[in-house]
């Protein structure tokens, strides 16, 4: 089992890694695919890892590995429309008892969701990962996700 410390300075070398991988290229979709695979295969514990973008007042699925993912997201439900609803991250230890969850995936447990900023500080999106486990994100985890999504 991993510590806090050892968590928080895995998430310090990954920050430190994406911001190097990323000064290769401006475009979005290339930082978020790269953010989503290198997040995903470094945590066993990330089943599904990878961004919801809104457009034209939906939520659809953008890069991200895992599962097959829901395309569309049903509007003003679930965890990641509450994350852009109320504009801040959320952590759900069960989604299961979560009102309105959406099941992209039976398998999915716990999840995190982090707004995905623009310019006037509107999401635009979020950061959205589900694990198999129960209580699988911490403080930590949303600390250091919220800082790797302004690398974007």
């Amino acid at each position: 089992m991993t510590t806090d410390d050892q968590l928080a300075k895995r998430y310090e070398r990954i920050h430190g890694q994406l911001k190097d991988l990323l000064t290769k290229t401006s475009n979005t979709t290339a930082r978020m695919s790269t953010i989503a695979a290198l997040l995903h295969h470094k945590f066993s514990s990330f089943f599904w890892t990878g961004f919801y973008l809104l457009e034209n007042g939906d939520l659809i699925v953008g890069p991200y590995q895992g599962p097959l993912a829901c395309q569309i997201l049903e509007r003003d439900k679930g965890v990641c429309w509450a994350g852009i609803r109320e504009k801040k991250s959320i952590v759900v230890p069960n989604i299961h008892e979560f009102p309105g969850h959406i099941a992209c995936d039976s398998r999915s447990n716990s999840e995190i969701v982090i707004p995905l900023p623009d310019k006037k500080n509107n999401p635009r999106g979020v950061l959205d990962v589900d694990s198999q486990k129960l209580n699988a994100f911490s403080e930590i985890d949303k600390k250091w996700l919220e800082k790797i999504v302004l690398l974007i």
